[in-house]
């Protein structure tokens, strides 16, 4: 304990070497390996996503020295298609989304006021199946097995007649293994920012930056579900026969363009959102002003997360769709134009507002201005159909994306990491060698990708190697190239400046920029722990009065006297205080269960598809010792005093728990996931022609009787949670036991349905969406399974279980939607005249 009458000094002294004994990372090589630490697990991902994003530029650099001349003899064929290929997947899975879940991950838990993120296992978790996911598919490119159907992957070019090899299946399966990483970092991130606010700092208190990530968090739960999906049904398809893009059997090409866009256009939103969040916490603060329109931004937030997910089909105006349909998607891709001219407008009175200073990051903040205006002006070309009839699928389109993407993503980020680089390195910039780099890089990318807009309006098709029956593009694409290779030295001499900064730059000030937010309240480099003590309501309105107090213990939580990893959770309106969490110390468990997922991959990449179902043995043995590691208050310990005046419990004593929070989050996912499922089955019920293959309707009482006991089983888990309260007797064990056997009852029933009932999967697309719902619900039957025997275990040793039942029980009710749902579709399917 760190006596209160000490001198200040000391105390803080006091208080940081505790802390430090509990948080910092274990030593040496392994301590890199078993660190939960969310500033470490952030930097690891931006570092990482740095060397994809190098690796992804040296294929752009082959690009275009294959474009630099009109026969294009640097490059066969083959290997330009994997390489457009493979630059296209790393940079918007390899890079871009990983770059902002580390910056967030960073940057989120300062800002907010607390101590770590909510799930820091779960953060763990995700870097390794990204680097894991990662490294699978250069391993692919360096072996010449590279996908080489484009980074959207377009049926049926990747379909098993036109790409028999690997290739294809290297990406679905190696980009599916990486998507576990961003849905990871959206739960994380958004149980974090709605959950582990500092006390006091309402949802309309909080940062910009936590408001734009909160909706990205959103977006990403809602987007990635169908391109997982996508990417299973096409897998299945590829490995199994299971018809569901084979329009000879029922299926249809364009559902897999619908699922990818339905995921691919947020995606841009996605990106860009983390980017203007960025952007919103530099501009005020080297205008030397508070921002203008805090309110309006908020809205636009909100706006552009409804509106991205309305928009899809605007790549696909060329595809045939109706009248209607187009004129639809038209007018709704123009009128997300109104909430990034908002944000723009709000950013533009600020600077006017202000005393703009033009430091580095500031120059970035006017690349953007200037280089995302003209991005999202051809994006409104774009959305007028008959416009987007003349430029489709040619390099207008590569333009318009690189001046969305880079302009809306790469300028802000580099601004960003110039902006947080003293508090990453704790060292100053060297003068000189970044504004050199912001010149090369401005000057190459318009150079490279102003002239493209040209050439596609010659009429120049993307993804092409040569042209050498055009001369008239010859000279533009030379100079693209030209420039493309300044745009190179401009990122190398950025990438240099970084690292000339971390290793030989001078300690850094704390607080530099004289910013306003909690982030920069904190020593430089932080600590692990960032806060001696987390900042009350009174310790929030500058970084510059909040540091000396939080340092000296005088706000909430200080220090850690119990030797736990303790953070307050709050509500998520107001962020009342309402019970203290106690977060994991540092495991290689999330390293080991990335490897165990990574070996069922492996299996499946490699045709194994018998062995494969064997690797789920230890995925599902590592979650069961995660579950069973997961952290506890000391024993007879039920609560602790984090202020003078404030007690609060381990369990809440209402409303729920990080780990149900997290939960929640995740079956939100799930049902995206399911409902892109329904929205298959219904989509080719439309599109294909004549009556599919009717499901025998002698068979319907064995799929509704199902879901009449997982009724009863949801009935159950209710009942169950009230009884968990109580000291573990014979009651609630009995009531998990008898979920367990009907769990398992339910699981061998659909497994009769699937081999007994159902028409064989590969004679038409239809029977395959139908087995596709039944083994989604016996997936769920088998977790609900799982849960109800933790539970089980859990309270047969005589240990708290109230927490397993919850988890339990929610599980239970999602299965029973899944089942009901699941056996409705299967009715509605079934042979009508």
């Amino acid at each position: 304990m760190v006596p209160h009458g000490a001198n200040p000094r000391r105390r803080a002294l006091a208080l940081h070497r505790q802390l430090d004994a509990v948080w910092r990372n274990d030593p040496g090589l392994m301590g890199q390996v078993t660190s939960l630490s969310h500033a470490t697990l952030g930097l690891r991902f931006m570092a990482t996503a740095f060397v994809f994003f190098g690796i992804g530029g040296l294929l752009a650099m082959l690009i275009r020295a294959q474009l630099a001349t009109p026969h294009g003899a640097f490059l066969d064929n083959g290997l330009y298609n994997q390489i457009f290929t493979m630059h296209g997947s790393i940079m918007m899975f390899l890079f871009a989304i990983p770059l902002l879940e580390g910056l967030a991950m960073f940057l989120l838990p300062k800002m907010l006021g607390t101590r770590d993120l909510a799930f820091p296992r779960l953060s763990a978790l995700g870097y390794w199946c990204y680097l894991l996911g990662g490294t699978i598919l250069i391993a692919a490119l360096l072996a010449g097995v590279a996908p080489a159907e484009g980074w959207f992957m377009y049926t049926p070019l990747s379909g098993r007649a036109y790409a028999p090899g690997i290739n294809a299946d290297v990406w679905l399966l190696g980009v599916t293994f990486v998507e576990i990483s961003a849905l990871s970092a959206a739960i994380e991130l958004m149980v974090s920012i709605l959950r582990l606010r500092a006390p006091g700092m309402k949802l309309t208190q909080m940062p910009l930056f936590a408001w734009y990530m909160l909706g990205t968090a959103a977006m990403m739960l809602a987007g990635f579900p169908p391109l997982i999906l996508g990417s299973v049904l096409l897998e299945l398809e590829r490995a199994f026969g299971w018809p569901f893009f084979d329009p000879t059997r029922g299926g249809d090409p364009l559902l897999w363009q619908h699922l990818f866009w339905l995921f691919g256009h947020p995606e841009v939103y996605i990106i860009f959102l983390p980017a203007a969040g960025v952007l919103s916490t530099i501009i005020p603060v080297l205008s030397r002003t508070t921002i203008v329109g805090y309110g309006a931004i908020v809205a636009a937030i909100l706006g552009m997360v409804f509106l991205s997910f309305g928009l899809w089909v605007h790549h696909m105006f060329a595809v045939g769709i109706p009248h209607l349909a187009l004129a639809f998607f038209s007018a709704a891709s123009m009128l997300v134009a109104v909430p990034t001219a908002v944000q723009v407008f709000s950013w533009i009175g600020t600077l006017w507002r202000g005393r703009p200073q033009l430091k580095l990051p500031m120059l970035y903040v006017l690349g953007f201005f200037l280089t995302f205006v003209m991005g999202g002006l051809t994006g409104v070309m774009l959305a007028v159909v008959p416009f987007n009839w003349q430029v489709h699928d040619t390099a207008f389109v590569t333009a318009h994306l690189h001046y969305v993407l880079i302009g809306g993503f790469v300028f802000p980020m580099l601004a960003g990491v110039t902006w947080w680089m003293p508090m990453m390195s704790g060292r100053t910039r060297i003068k000189g060698l970044g504004e050199a780099a912001f010149v090369l890089i401005l000057v190459g990318f318009h150079g490279t990708f102003f002239l493209m807009h040209l050439t596609g309006l010659m009429g120049m098709p993307r993804r092409i190697p040569s042209y050498a029956g055009n001369p008239e593009w010859v000279l533009l694409n030379l100079a693209s190239s030209f420039f493309g290779f300044v745009m190179a030295i401009g990122f190398a001499t950025f990438l240099i400046d970084v690292a000339l900064q971390a290793g030989l730059g001078k300690r850094s000030r704390r607080n530099p920029w004289g910013a306003p937010t909690l982030d920069w309240a904190l020593a430089l480099p932080p600590p692990n722990y960032n806060f001696a003590s987390l900042p009350g309501p009174h310790l929030q309105a500058r970084a510059e009065g909040a540091a000396l107090p939080l340092a000296r213990g005088e706000g909430m939580l200080p220090g850690a006297p119990r030797g736990l990893r303790e953070i307050l959770v709050t509500s998520v309106g107001t962020a009342q205080p309402e019970h203290v969490a106690i977060l994991p110390f540092n495991t290689r468990l999330p390293l080991l269960l990335a490897l165990a997922i990574c070996a069922f991959v492996l299996l499946m990449l490699f045709g194994q598809y018998a062995l494969a179902p064997l690797a789920l043995i230890p995925v599902a043995g590592l979650i069961w010792i995660w579950a069973r590691r997961a952290p506890a208050p000391l024993p007879g310990l039920e609560g602790v005093d984090v202020a003078p005046d404030l007690h609060l419990p381990f369990v809440p004593g209402h409303g729920p728990t990080l780990t149900q929070s997290g939960l929640l989050a995740l079956l939100f996912a799930d049902g995206v996931f399911y409902a892109s499922l329904l929205f298959g089955l219904a989509y080719l019920g439309v599109v294909t022609p004549g009556t599919p293959p009717p499901w025998p309707l002698e068979g319907m009482p064995l799929p509704m009787g199902v879901a009449a006991v997982l009724g009863l089983l949801a009935l159950a888990a209710a009942s169950a949670r009230g009884l968990s309260r109580t000291p573990a007797g014979r009651p609630v064990t009995g009531l998990l036991a008898g979920a367990v056997a009907a769990n398992g009852g339910a699981l061998v029933v659909l497994g009769g349905i699937a081999l007994v009932l159902l028409p064989d999967p590969t004679r038409h697309a239809a029977d395959a969406v139908r087995m596709a719902i039944l083994a989604y619900a016996g997936l769920h039957v088998a977790v609900a399974l799982l849960f109800s025997a933790f539970a089980l275990e859990t309270a047969w040793r005589g240990m708290p279980a109230a927490g397993a039942v919850r988890a339990w029980s929610i599980w239970q009710g999602f299965t029973l939607v899944v089942a009901a749902i699941g056996a409705a579709a299967l009715f509605a399917q079934a042979g009508v005249p």
